[in-house]
């Protein structure tokens, strides 16, 4: 099992995740069909060339998907209950196609489950970096974790 359990996420832990990803035009125009969300400035080449960044944006929840995902490995693989929530989601810099993605996360946050007594609840902080290590996207998940078995 390659996530952590609760008790291994002690609070200001960091991880700096390896994997990282390329995201692609192909990547910005399905995401943005399978979710119905027919914005121009993300399916639009034309449309987005007369905009201020003058070619399409990635779809931001494509972007804070991917983020999370990079993170799994590392943190909740196999061991998350489920998510709870997030929280502060941001995107300070637009991300677009030809643009690799990378993450890291910081515990912020970890206390027992007053009602499930094998769980606690654990606060992640995410960022999203590209190439030239400037933050994309951030966002604070919380997460359900179990306890190490006894």
């Amino acid at each position: 099992m390659a996530g952590q359990y609760f008790e291994e996420l002690e609070v200001g832990r960091h991880f700096v995740h390896e994997i990282r990803r390329t995201v692609t035009d192909a990547d910005n125009i399905w995401f943005s069909a399978m979710t119905y969300n027919p914005a121009q400035l993300h399916i639009d080449h034309a449309y987005a060339a007369t905009t201020e960044f003058g070619k399409p944006l990635m779809n931001s929840l494509f972007t804070l998907g991917l983020l999370v995902g990079l993170t799994v490995q590392d943190t909740t693989l196999g061991t998350t209950i489920g998510n709870l929530g997030f929280d502060s989601v941001t995107f300070p810099k637009p991300v677009f196609a030809g643009d690799t993605l990378r993450a890291e996360t910081v515990v912020v946050a970890a206390r027992a489950s007053a009602s499930r007594p094998t769980q606690g609840i654990v606060t992640f902080e995410h960022r999203c970096l590209n190439q030239r290590d400037e933050v994309v996207a951030i966002c604070r998940r919380n997460a359900l974790m179990m306890k190490r078995p006894a």
